[in-house]
C-alpha cells in the first residue's frame, strides 16, 4: 500500500458500515410494520387527488370577516401557548431543582440525609415521568370535558405535559454542565439556590433559554392540534375550514401558523445573542 492510499484509508470505515447495516436491519421491519409505501403517493389516481386538494388552497382567503376571525384565533393560540409554557416553567423548574444531582448536598460528603435526598429525588423524577408520559392532546380531552370548550383546557394540558418535559431537560442540562463551581460553593457552606444561580446558570443559561423558547414554539404547534378537540385557537378554526372544504381559509391559517414559527425562531436567536 502506497503512502498516499494509506492516508486516504478510513480506519473507522468498517465500523461505520456495520453500523449502517445494523440500522437497516432494524429499520426495515419497522417500516414494513408501519405499512410505509412511498410509491403509493405517485400512483396516477393519488396524484390527481393530491393535486386537486392542494389546488383548492389557492388563493388564500382575505375577506375582512374571515381575517377578523383569524386574528382572534391567532391571539388565542399565542395566549394558550404562552400561558401554558409559563405554567410549565413554574411547574418544571422546582422539580428540576429537586431532581438534579449537581445541587445535591449529600454528594459533598456522607451524612444521614443521603438516603432521604435520594428518595425525594426519585419521587420527583417519577412525577416528571408521569407528567410527560401522557400526551397533551389526552389532557386536553380531559380538561375540555371538565372546563368546556375554549383555550383554558389547552393551557392546563400544556402546563402538565410541558412541565414534565422542561423539568427533565432542565435537570439534564444542569447536570451536564461544569459542576465544579457549584460543588465548591456547596462545600463552602453556600445554599443550593446560590449554587444554582452562581455556579450552574452562568454556564448553561443560553442552552436553557434556547430550549424554553423551543418548547414555546412546540406549544404553538400543539395549541393548533388541540384546537381540533375543542381547545380553541387556530386549530378549531382550521377544523371548521377543513370540514367546510374551504381550502382558501385553510391556506390563510397555515400562512399565519408559518409566521408564528418564524417569530419563535427569531425570538430564540435574539435571546441567545442577548445572553452571549
Amino acid at each position: 500500500m502506497t503512502p498516499a492510499s494509506a492516508s486516504l484509508h478510513d480506519p473507522a470505515a468498517r465500523r461505520r458500515l456495520v453500523g449502517l447495516l445494523a440500522a437497516l436491519v432494524i429499520a426495515w421491519p419497522m417500516l414494513k410494520l408501519a405499512e410505509f409505501n412511498p410509491a403509493a403517493l405517485f400512483a396516477s389516481g393519488n396524484l390527481q387527488v393530491i393535486g386537486g386538494f392542494l389546488g383548492a388552497f389557492l388563493p388564500p382567503e382575505t375577506a375582512p370577516a374571515f381575517l377578523a376571525l383569524l386574528l382572534k384565533a391567532t391571539l388565542e393560540t399565542l395566549a394558550m401557548a404562552t400561558a401554558g409554557t409559563a405554567l410549565a416553567f413554574v411547574i418544571g423548574t422546582p422539580l428540576a431543582f429537586v431532581t438534579t444531582r449537581a445541587l445535591s448536598v449529600s454528594r459533598i460528603g456522607p451524612g444521614p440525609g443521603r438516603v432521604r435526598a435520594g428518595v425525594v429525588r426519585q419521587a420527583a423524577r417519577s412525577v416528571l415521568m408521569v407528567m410527560r408520559a401522557i400526551p397533551e392532546i389526552v389532557w386536553a380531552l380531559i380538561f375540555v370535558r371538565a372546563l368546556g370548550l375554549g383555550p383554558a383546557a389547552g393551557v392546563l394540558a400544556l402546563a402538565i405535559t410541558y412541565g414534565g418535559m422542561l423539568g427533565k431537560v432542565y435537570a439534564e442540562v444542569l447536570e451536564s454542565t461544569d459542576t465544579r463551581p457549584s460543588r465548591a460553593l456547596l462545600e463552602a457552606g453556600s445554599s443550593r439556590l446560590s449554587a444554582l444561580c452562581y455556579g450552574l446558570l452562568p454556564h448553561c443559561a443560553q442552552e436553557l433559554v434556547s430550549y424554553t423558547v423551543y418548547r414555546w414554539e412546540c406549544a404553538v404547534r400543539a395549541s393548533v392540534v388541540m384546537g381540533f378537540v375543542g381547545a380553541g385557537g387556530l386549530g378549531q378554526l382550521m377544523d371548521q375550514s377543513m370540514k367546510m372544504l374551504n381550502g382558501g381559509e385553510a391556506s390563510s391559517i397555515l400562512l399565519v401558523f408559518l409566521a408564528l414559527v418564524l417569530l419563535a425562531d427569531a425570538l430564540s436567536n435574539a435571546l441567545r445573542k442577548l445572553l452571549a
